[in-house]
């Protein structure tokens, strides 16, 4: 299988790091990728930051040549809809970091604190209780409810902590009322990753941590999958999963491997 890759869509959180903790062989899948001249994407369902954010991460941790073309969020794809879905100018509440923020603001929507008509929400390290209710009583009041992704949990250095999904799951308990998710294992991300490639879906590798994102969505749209066992996943969820990988690898240097087999 592994033959016939020509391109890569990567996760990040819980493949190439843990925070600020970089997993290993992050470095060398790099120097594979650009070795072999085998392009990519880097597609998280992070939205906390933008494509820039991450370009200077890599670069801090010794990754050049990453550039914000390689880079694909679940706040890009998130406000890659908005655009789509909303006029210029829109007010929207966001729960979420400075990343989504900005991503919001750049597409021409203006941030609010009430009267909003959307209310937009991500994964937020510095939520506050003020934020919640404040997003539950505006989309109470009507205003459409949007979510970067659905992921319950987050790999952190020390372990799994909530996630956006978390914070979703909250606010639709508090409000009855279900978000639009636009994250993996959505479609919307992948399409975006696989044309800014220009590749098709058998051809393109998905590497990720998360069965239920990265794994289910990238098959649903025929891509071949590789599991690395460093983010949430564990042996037992990976038995009782439905949903199978086509590769299982325990970290990125055994996936090295078997690329360099085949290269």
């Amino acid at each position: 299988m592994l033959a016939n890759i020509r391109t890569i869509i990567c996760d990040m959180d819980g493949v190439l790091w843990r925070g600020p903790q970089k997993l290993p062989g992050m470095n060398d899948l790099f120097d594979f990728l650009f070795g072999a001249g085998m392009d990519f994407v880097l597609a998280t369902n992070n939205s906390r930051n933008t494509p820039l954010d991450y370009c200077q991460k890599l670069a801090a941790m010794d990754v050049g040549g990453i550039e914000p073309r390689h880079i694909v969020t679940s706040g890009t794809a998130t406000a890659e809809y908005l655009k789509r879905a909303y006029p210029a100018g829109t007010g929207m509440f966001v729960i979420g970091g400075d990343g989504l923020k900005q991503i919001v603001v750049n597409s021409g929507f203006v941030l609010v604190e009430k009267d909003a008509e959307v209310v937009v929400c991500g994964v937020d390290f510095d939520l506050t209780y003020n934020r919640l209710e404040r997003g539950s009583l505006l989309i109470r009041a009507g205003a459409d409810f949007v979510g970067t992704n659905p992921d319950t949990s987050f790999p952190s250095p020390a372990g799994l902590v909530p996630g956006a999904g978390s914070i979703l799951a909250l606010l639709e308990a508090a409000t009855d009322c279900k978000p639009r998710v636009i994250g993996k294992p959505e479609r919307g991300m992948f399409e975006a990753a696989l044309q800014r490639l220009g590749t098709t879906p058998a051809q393109t590798l998905m590497i990720g941590d998360r069965i239920e994102t990265d794994i289910a969505g990238a098959q649903a749209l025929g891509m071949p999958t590789a599991l690395v066992m460093t983010g949430v996943e564990t042996h037992n969820s990976l038995r009782e999963s439905a949903v199978q990988p086509n590769l299982v690898f325990a970290g990125l240097p055994e996936l090295i491997a078997a690329l360099r087999d085949e290269d």
